[in-house]
């Protein structure tokens, strides 16, 4: 079978050879996964990315060098005819030409349609997200995983259905590649994203605003810093919106987010941890209150009003599926969840105070918890190395792990890092807006501080010694260490810093 003689150049040759070899490898590396189910980032990065640019840039050779060896030919002669390259099916090669390239095209549009779809499919896959960039996104990936959003695709949140999106998300990641790339990017990550795709058209396509009222009950075990880890109740009935669920979100946590309310406010920082003016509106009968801080006004001239933020499900669920939970608060789910024995003589102090150090990597910060857990118990209670049940190396291997689910030493990844506005013990939250220090403009009203507003106490104490109240009653709390009234006075972050029990 002749070709056009424009075809025998090396360019073209080396073309066919780089086309063709990428091929085979595309066609050998698909088969293997698909035969073998090894499936892996690395390996999709190149079946669909690498090898398809090769491929791509060889067959892109070939006409290149066909038409260099023409040029060349022409090259020093005065034609008076037209220079577009004449097709004549009467000779055999330019047959031969026409048909391989009409074959070949054919072939390659098949095989390019399915790897951009398979390229695009990869590429909005929870492992190309998580661990292509092993390093950067271990600690969001890690994270996701034991959240409640770990079947939930990671596109599904972060970039949302349609093109524009899709092609923003797309641009954002070629500077992230290189940011990677180049080691040139901050250790955390900050946060709040950028220019983040607005709640209701992503967490919205889900989670119904309307029907977000259900209350619920919550029971937390809390574990003392003593020598017993005594463990302290409490249960709460949270009132996510109205007492009767007919009444829909009248009242409750998810009245922000009332169709009939527009809350709007300001914050002084990246991080919207320092509120400094906030706007409710009330849609339904057209009235507005504006709201300043009343220990340290701001004048209307000096708000920033490109800040103004409406509030939505991002502003308290702002950690919603890559949330590092304080050690205070992994230590004592493990305890309860006995990964780590609650029978162990201040386990619960020395886990604290191991979680307060500074780690180079997790490699050495889980060899350094072991060698100071063991040497602990040697010095103090050698009695329980040697015990049958082998708690010691339970409490080990149970705080190594959940350790090494929360903290990050190689990104800086710690629990105050990345502050979750759910609650108001461990980091402000609720208390950014809730603290009775934002008063009307007119003087006439104020965003109060009180408990009941989100919760009620239905029980709570130590569990030999447990106070009680029924379902529509409520207790007052009880500080589970006798600070007399000052919780009453003080924030809770103002002790709680993720390391107190």
């Amino acid at each position: 079978m002749r070709l056009p003689d424009s075809t025998r150049n090396w360019i073209s040759l080396i073309g066919v050879t780089i086309a063709m070899v990428a091929l085979f490898m595309i066609v050998f590396l698909f088969t293997v996964t698909i035969l073998l189910d090894a499936q892996g980032s690395y390996i999709g990065l190149i079946i669909y990315i690498l090898l398809p640019g090769f491929m791509l840039l060889g067959l892109l050779l070939i006409p290149i060098g066909m038409l260099i060896r023409v040029r060349r030919r022409q090259s020093g002669t005065e034609l008076d005819e037209s220079r577009w390259p004449r097709i004549d099916f009467n000779l055999h090669t330019h047959r031969n030409a026409f048909l391989i390239f009409t074959a070949g095209s054919a072939l390659f549009l098949f095989l390019s349609a399915v790897g951009s779809y398979e390229a695009f499919h990869y590429s909005e896959s929870v492992e190309f997200c998580g661990t292509l960039c092993h390093t950067v996104m271990k600690p969001e990936y890690v994270a996701y995983q034991y959240s409640s959003h770990a079947r939930v695709a990671c596109v599904d949140c972060h970039v949302g259905s349609g093109a524009d999106w899709y092609v923003r998300s797309k641009l954002s990641g070629l500077y992230q590649v290189y940011a990677v790339l180049t080691n040139h990017f901050p250790r955390p990550i900050p946060t709040p994203v950028a220019n983040l795709r607005p709640a209701r058209e992503t967490c919205e396509q889900c989670h119904w605003p309307e029907q977000f009222y259900p209350n619920k009950l919550v029971t937390n075990r809390h574990y003392l810093s003593d020598e017993e880890n005594t463990a302290w109740d409490i249960q709460l009935n949270m009132k996510i919106g109205a007492r009767h669920a007919a009444q829909g979100l009248a009242e409750g946590i998810h009245w922000h987010i009332n169709p009939e309310v527009k809350i709007e406010y300001i914050p002084a920082d990246e991080k919207n941890q320092d509120i400094q003016w906030v706007q409710y509106t009330d849609l339904k009968n057209n009235q507005q209150f504006i709201y300043y801080y009343e220990d340290n006004p701001v004048d209307d001239a000096d708000l920033d009003l490109e800040l103004k933020r409406t509030m939505d499900c991002m502003d308290c669920h702002n950690r919603p599926s890559h949330n590092y939970q304080p050690p205070a608060f992994f230590v004592n789910e493990a305890l309860t969840a006995n990964i780590i024995p609650a029978s162990l003589p201040e386990i619960k102090a020395l886990t604290m105070e191991l979680c307060d150090r500074e780690y180079t990597d997790e490699e050495s910060a889980l060899k350094e918890i072991e060698k100071e857990i063991t040497l602990f118990y040697t010095e103090n209670y050698p009695e329980y190395l040697t015990a049958e049940d082998h708690p010691v190396s339970q409490a080990i291997a149970g705080f190594q792990q959940v350790f090494s689910r929360n903290i990050f030493p190689e990104m800086k990844v710690t629990w105050s890092a990345y502050p979750n506005h759910i609650g108001h013990v461990e980091f402000e939250g609720c208390f950014r807006c809730h603290n009775d220090t934002f008063v009307s403009d007119k003087g006439d009203r104020s965003i109060i501080r009180d408990c009941d507003l989100c919760h009620t106490i239905l029980a709570q104490g130590l569990i030999d010694e447990l106070e009680v109240t029924d379902t529509q009653g409520s207790l007052e709390f009880v500080h589970p260490v006798d600070i007399d009234e000052e919780w009453m006075e003080m924030p809770c972050t103002d002790c709680h810093t993720g390391l107190n029990p």
